[in-house]
């Protein structure tokens, strides 16, 4: 390593604002949310995967008693559809069904027993049509358009070089295929809320989000009101994970309220929310990559195909993530990407936690492991000798921010020890590794504002506000440790403002792994206004030379003695103490849409014991080196990495939310498996890289989204080195272990 900086950021391990009230059980959430004569909603959704409306009939569900309101397409006041980047989704279906999780209607009832009766008793008459369950079939020339511009989405590509040039350069080429499955969010709280109808004609909304200000525009649209007549409360809520980025059940609550007068709550089901709920993008990627007879790296051509399901929702954005990552952070001369997200009648995709990056790197790093072997090279040193080095453009050709992680984090996690298993004569053991980029932010190109407020209240208590949620990913203990620090002051000092569109400055979406990298820069660009304004304020009333004054904990200090505290401070205020800031999220400065400027960079090891017996893999271990900047909350960081890597080791291992024919064969968590505490290896071992290039000055990174990413190929190039299995799909099915076992006698009793 060299030219590398560590910013001076003190880690915090400060217990988590929200961590008592949530492991007491004392923490309301929104859904746990009830007001005073509220009705309860449920939505009717459609019946086939792909028909035409025929009709919809409500009166009986109206004559029913308790029943208060019943809402149909007719009832939506202006713009009839949503979707955060383009509205295709229709709020209330007309005439046409695209996926079983479409709303034909809503009904909101003295009780939920009520509501769900109700739901029955509309009458909703189909016309069949014909079932596009694939990409493929999609694709068919003789496919019936599921929208009025076509069965594809969106279509992206980046090429560089000649690859026909770069593949007549190789002595080792590889040609794969990967397929990858949907995956379901599984957040704990499932989607809902309360939607109050207020005196003005406008409405509140306490609904979980991860961006309250993009809700109420989508919503301000749908209803037909001024966006400043919305109000949208969106934390605390349980978990997201990217799966409550779009709209979901907030359009119904909110006009069924309307319609009503009274407040609607609206909790789904687990199966509700399988089946309207997005999911992961499932992805087929084929790869053929090739290299030199010294190791190097000379072509690489990809064809992604996202089955996208039947809307658009973020399946623009996540295909151009997949594209840009496709070649990770490796430096290869020649590369052609292709990429298409397909309309199909599967269940809606979308923003899930690694944003495309969680497929393409599974395929990537199976092609490195693949050539390794082909040119006798271990997969550490195969690696190593193909990395980026500091300055190398990033991989859409963008100048990005100047950073050895790549280099950093292989190195790093060599240098931890294996753990040590006891052998077992019915048990394999694999180990494999897999290394990772992934880009911060929404990319060049993309609407990315951010910024916050600084606040010395009339109470004494330093408020610090941002537009931001908190959906368990620590978001609340961050921005404590980071004020704290900036400041000098204590925890009891501070009051944070989230998750509030009256009360928060908008700062943009919770997501894209940002969180962190904002506020941090938010609070750096504040601090020294704000730090101002308090002192000179204390020295007006004490008389103390402000030079000498520093702001701390319980007050302002001249030394080590207080000389005012904050409570005694603001009894002397005319007005509050306030300082703002707004910027946008750093992009690369060269004009190429939707790349990333700032990156993080993970290495994970996987280790596994493999049973010939059965086919069952199991995680022993897993550890990953992070490098995204300073540590700013170590326990938060350490619960982002480990809880991420879990998560991709049920991607890995055991998540398949499969559909047949458009309808989900899981419709519930009783037959879509998990990983329980069983699951999960004593040896979990997280080992960040701090230190950042000189010339960054862009402080830490978020790692939200990082922790899950290289997991999958990690543990299947483990299962390879365990048994001999090169896997090609997830997950990765004990079934198809134990035929290539058996294929292969790998069995005790089958040996000689």
């Amino acid at each position: 390593m060299h030219d590398t900086k560590t910013p001076e950021i003190k880690p915090g391990k400060r217990t988590r604002p929200d961590g008592k009230p949530k492991i007491t059980g004392r923490l309301k959430y929104l859904t746990d949310l009830h007001v005073n004569g509220m009705l309860y909603g449920k939505v009717k959704r459609s019946e086939y995967p792909h028909a035409r409306i025929t009709g919809i009939f409500t009166e009986k569900a109206e004559a029913l008693p308790g029943v208060k309101a019943v809402i149909t397409h007719k009832d939506v006041p202006a713009l009839n559809a949503f979707g955060i980047v383009l509205p295709d989704q229709p709020v209330l279906c007309s005439d046409t069904v695209r996926y079983t999780g479409d709303a034909v209607a809503a009904v909101a009832a003295d009780t939920i027993e009520e509501a769900e009766a109700a739901l029955a008793f509309i009458e909703v008459t189909y016309e069949p049509l014909p079932v596009m369950d694939a990409p493929s079939k999609s694709l068919d020339e003789d496919a019936p358009l599921l929208h009025a511009g076509g069965n594809i989405l969106h279509h992206n590509q980046y090429s560089q070089g000649c690859v026909d040039s770069g593949f007549d350069q190789c002595s080792a080429v590889v040609e794969e295929t990967y397929d990858v499955p949907r995956q379901m969010h599984t957040y704990m709280e499932t989607e809902g809320g309360v939607v109050v109808p207020e005196e003005d004609g406008g409405i509140s909304v306490y609904m979980g989000t991860q961006h309250g200000f993009k809700d109420r525009f989508q919503l301000s649209r749908i209803l037909g009101l001024e966006e400043e007549r919305i109000r949208v409360v969106s934390s605390p809520m349980g978990g997201s994970f990217g799966g409550k980025d779009e709209l979901n059940v907030q359009p119904y609550a909110a006009l069924l309220a309307m319609k009503s007068g009274y407040p609607v709550h609206i909790h789904q089901t687990r199966a509700e929310s399988v089946q309207s709920g997005i999911k992961r993008h499932p992805m087929k990627i084929r790869m053929k990559t090739g290299a030199d007879s010294q190791g190097k790296l000379m072509a690489h051509e990809v064809e992604i195909t996202a089955d996208t399901g039947a809307y658009a929702t973020l399946g623009p954005a996540i295909l151009d993530f997949a594209v840009e990552h496709a070649s990770g952070p490796y430096r290869i001369p020649a590369v052609d990407v292709q990429g298409l997200s397909v309309f199909t009648n599967n269940g809606v995709a979308g923003e899930f936690r690694g944003f495309g990056g969680n497929q393409v790197t599974f395929a990537l790093e199976g092609q490195m492991d693949r050539l390794a072997e082909k040119l006798h090279l271990s997969p550490a040193a195969f690696r190593h000798s193909n990395l980026r080095s500091t300055h190398d453009p990033g991989p859409l050709g963008q100048t990005i921010a100047p950073t050895d992680g790549a280099v950093d984090v292989l190195k790093t996690l060599e240098e931890k020890p294996l753990s040590v298993s006891v052998p077992k004569p019915w048990k394999k053991t694999g180990t494999g590794i897999a290394v990772t980029m992934h880009g911060g932010g929404l990319g060049s190109g993309r609407l990315d504002p951010s910024g916050g407020r600084l606040l010395f209240a009339k109470d004494g208590k330093i408020e610090i506000s941002f537009g931001f949620e908190e959906f368990g990913q620590g978001i609340l203990g961050v921005i404590e440790t980071v004020v704290c620090e900036a400041l000098g002051c204590g925890e009891e000092d501070i009051r944070i403002r989230i998750g509030d569109t009256t009360k928060v400055p908008p700062t943009g979406s919770t997501t894209a792994s940002r969180g962190t990298s904002m506020v941090w820069q938010a609070v750096q660009r504040m601090k020294g206004d704000f730090r101002q304004s308090v002192l000179e304020k204390a020295s007006k009333v004490t008389g103390a030379e402000e030079q000498h004054l520093v702001l701390g904990e319980g007050g302002i200090f001249s030394g080590t003695t207080k000389v005012v505290s904050y409570e005694d401070l603001a009894g002397y205020l005319e007005e509050e103490l306030e300082t703002t800031t707004f910027f946008d999220f750093p992009v690369t400065p060269d004009d190429v849409d939707g790349s990333h400027y700032l990156y993080t960079f993970a290495a994970v090891r996987a280790e596994v014991e493999v049973d010939i017996r059965t086919g069952q893999v199991s995680l022993r271990g897993l550890n990953q080196a992070v490098a995204a900047g300073p540590v700013v909350n170590e326990l938060g960081y350490k619960g982002q990495i480990e809880g991420g890597g879990v998560m991709a080791a049920g991607y890995a291992l055991m998540e398949e939310a499969e559909m047949k024919e458009g309808r989900y064969v899981n419709e519930n968590l009783d037959t879509y498996m998990i990983p329980g505490i069983s699951d999960v290896p004593f040896d979990l071992g997280v080992y960040p890289v701090e230190t950042l290039h000189e010339s960054d000055e862009h402080g830490p990174r978020g790692v939200g989204e990082i922790g899950t990413v290289a997991v999958a190929p990690a543990i299947a190039k483990a299962v390879h080195d365990a048994v001999g299995l090169w896997v090609d799909r997830l997950p990765i099915h004990p079934e198809r272990v134990l035929d290539h076992i058996t294929k292969r006698g790998l069995h005790p009793w089958m040996e000689t």
